[in-house]
C-alpha cells in the first residue's frame, strides 16, 4: 500500500521544481472594483429606525391581556433581531471595504483610517447590544465618517442629503470633483 498523500506531496514538489510557482497578488477575492459604503449606512439607519421602534413600544401603555402581551413582546422580538441582523451587516460591508478596497497609500493619504474603522466596528457592537438612540446615532456618524473618506480616495467630493427615511438622518453621496 502507498501513503497517498505523500505521493501528491512529491508530485507537487517535483512539478514546483520543474516549474516554480508564481506569487499572484488581488486586492479582493474578486478583484471586481466595485465598492461602496452604501450598504453600510442604510444598515446604519436601520439600527437607528429599530431603537426609535423599540422606544416608541416601550412608551405604549402595558398591555392588559395575556394576547396584547405576546403582541408586544413579539414586535419587541422582530425589532431587535432586525437590529441585530443590521449592525452585524454595517460591520461586514465595513469589513469587506477596509479590507478589500484601502490601500497602504490611503492609510498615508488618511492616517485616522485606523480609527474610524475600529471605532465604527465598536460603534457596531455597541449599537446591537443595547437600544440607546445616542448608540445608534454614534454608529450612523461613523458610518458617515467612513463614507465621506472613502469618496475623497475616489477623488469625488460629497454631499450630505436627507435620506427621507423614517428614521431620518442624512446619506452622504459623492458628487464629480470640481
Amino acid at each position: 500500500m502507498f501513503d497517498r498523500k505523500a505521493v501528491f506531496s512529491l508530485g507537487n514538489a517535483i512539478i514546483d521544481a520543474l516549474r516554480p510557482p508564481v506569487t499572484v497578488r488581488a486586492h479582493c477575492d474578486i478583484p471586481c472594483g466595485i465598492y461602496d459604503p452604501h450598504e453600510a449606512q442604510i444598515g446604519a439607519l436601520t439600527v437607528l429606525r429599530m431603537d426609535q421602534l423599540i422606544g416608541e413600544l416601550r412608551a405604549l401603555p402595558k398591555p392588559n391581556t395575556p394576547e396584547e402581551m405576546e403582541t408586544s413582546q413579539a414586535k419587541l422580538a422582530r425589532f431587535m433581531l432586525v437590529k441585530e441582523a443590521h449592525a452585524e451587516r454595517v460591520k461586514s460591508e465595513l469589513r469587506v471595504i477596509w479590507a478589500d478596497y484601502f490601500t497602504p497609500d490611503h492609510l498615508k493619504q488618511y492616517p485616522q483610517l485606523h480609527e474610524q474603522f475600529f471605532q465604527a466596528m465598536k460603534l457596531a457592537s455597541k449599537a446591537r447590544q443595547g437600544t440607546n438612540l445616542a448608540d445608534a446615532q454614534a454608529l450612523l456618524a461613523a458610518v458617515q465618517g467612513i463614507a465621506e473618506t472613502f469618496w475623497k480616495t475616489k477623488g469625488a467630493g460629497t454631499r450630505r442629503q436627507p435620506s427621507l427615511q423614517k428614521s431620518g438622518g442624512d446619506m452622504i453621496y459623492p458628487v464629480p470633483a470640481a
